[in-house]
């Protein structure tokens, strides 16, 4: 999916462009989807695409919705992150490449990943 830097511009608020094409992060705990378990999908904010399923999501404490799986292989693309003086995977969309947050392996479920999405990153639709 190519879209331009001014058309990215025009699509997303100021707060969406600089978490979904900057890859800057909400405060945690301010996220609309951090405590919203309703049951439905999850869609990347930037391209609509379906990433996270509800029934995968749970409450990790950290401040920012978590997830232990993609809805479907694929949808996601992890990128090596050493920002910040750290080692992380960073999670984006694999249709837009919008940042969506980072995956963890420390998760409590059985496949032991938490994949930690910004609200903004996000839009949802109803089951």
């Amino acid at each position: 999916m190519n879209i331009s830097d001014s058309d990215w511009k025009s699509k997303l608020t100021e707060k969406e462009y600089r978490v979904l094409r900057e890859k800057g992060t909400e405060p945690p705990f301010s996220g609309k989807y951090n405590l919203h378990f309703n049951n439905g999908v999850y869609l990347c904010k930037g391209c609509n695409e379906v990433l996270f399923d509800a029934t995968s999501k749970f409450e990790s404490g950290c401040g920012w919705p978590s997830f232990d799986s993609e809805i479907k292989k694929g949808k996601i693309k992890e990128v090596l992150d050493k920002s910040l003086g750290m080692l992380r995977v960073e999670i984006v969309c694999a249709n837009c490449n919008s940042h969506l947050g980072h995956v963890f392996n420390d998760g409590p479920t059985a496949t032991g990943l938490r994949y930690c999405v910004n609200s903004i990153s996000l839009n949802f639709k109803e089951k």
